[in-house]
């Protein structure tokens, strides 16, 4: 049993990117993919497990373009996220449902995989290796923390002019922070950007400060949280609105209500890594561009012999 797992959310089906499969798209020389220097990364600070989130029509796919690479590197399995893994008495919802229900069901599937601290990070974004030296620290040693009664949870958390896409509007959640350095607030904000004039502003023209702390999913929970997670489901399929493809069941909303409700104590640790990511069909030369200069640096090429 690993003392700390990492699990990679990728069954998302990315329509923003176009054809393809978007988190497994090459970027490295020698094939490599995003998620393989988050794996990286992830597995030189400590973490000794990964569990994959996908859906079931990409596991073959998944295997050979990472699997094979990866299976004498680190433990890994896969679970598979899909639209009718819900509870039975909601299934003829997923009937209407055209998409995976969101960040919250896709670690809800990890609960029979997972009996340690685990980080949740996106398949198509990069952090910088420090991210999970943090979070690595935060969750072996999380039963020092002091947090009274409320649930431990730690965020890596980034500022939001390093977060921003030059090919559209991303989405983020915009944190607020007390003097302690937790989080005591957090909105989901969509199609940021920065707009010609130099502003950043969000998809409904509110002007936000460049320097504000964002997530980006890179988040830090215990096993306790599975509990949480399962609970809040129920109440999510039992309010669902009358278009339910426009409901999500996220991460951030999870934790801000928890938050909110004061029965969780979740630890900032900031970062001042540049992101990138592959959200649009742009980004992937980009992406492509800031691995070629990185790998130079701290990367072997191949990154896995």
């Amino acid at each position: 049993m690993g003392n700390a797992t990492m699990v990679v959310m990728a069954a998302g089906i990315g329509s923003r990117f176009g054809e393809g499969v978007k988190q497994l798209k090459s970027v490295g020389p020698n094939g490599e993919i995003l998620m393989e220097y988050a794996l990286y990364d992830a597995i030189k600070a400590g973490f000794d497990k990964v569990v994959f989130v996908i859906r079931k029509d990409l596991e073959d796919y998944f295997n050979e373009t990472i699997g094979n690479r990866l299976k004498d590197v680190v433990e890994f399995t896969y679970v598979f996220q899909e639209i009718e893994d819900i509870p039975e008495e909601y299934s003829d919802k997923a009937k209407e449902r055209k998409k995976p229900w969101g960040t919250g069901q896709a670690i809800a599937c990890c609960k029979n995989v997972i009996n340690e601290p685990f980080v949740v990070i996106n398949a198509d974004d990069y952090y910088g290796e420090d991210a999970y030296k943090n979070a690595y620290e935060y969750l072996t040693g999380v039963q020092e923390k002091s947090c009274n009664d409320k649930l431990p949870i730690c965020m890596v958390g980034f500022v939001l002019e390093n977060t921003l896409s030059e090919n559209g509007g991303v989405t983020r959640g915009v944190c607020e922070l007390n003097d302690e350095g937790h989080l005591v607030g957090i909105t989901e904000t969509y199609k940021i950007m920065r707009d010609s004039d130099g502003i950043i502003r969000d998809r409904e023209g509110v002007v936000l400060d460049e320097k504000a702390m964002v997530s980006m999913n890179l988040w830090g929970f215990t096993h306790d949280f599975f509990d949480i997670l399962e609970k809040g489901f129920t109440d999510f399929l039992e309010n669902l609105p009358e278009d339910i493809n426009k409901a999500e069941y996220l991460l951030p909303t999870i934790v801000g209500t928890l938050v909110r409700n004061n029965k969780a104590c979740v630890t900032v640790l900031p970062s001042d890594a540049k992101w990138f990511g592959i959200t649009f069909p742009e980004d992937l030369q980009k992406v492509k561009d800031e691995i070629a200069d990185t790998i130079s640096k701290k990367y072997p090429s191949p990154l896995y012999k």
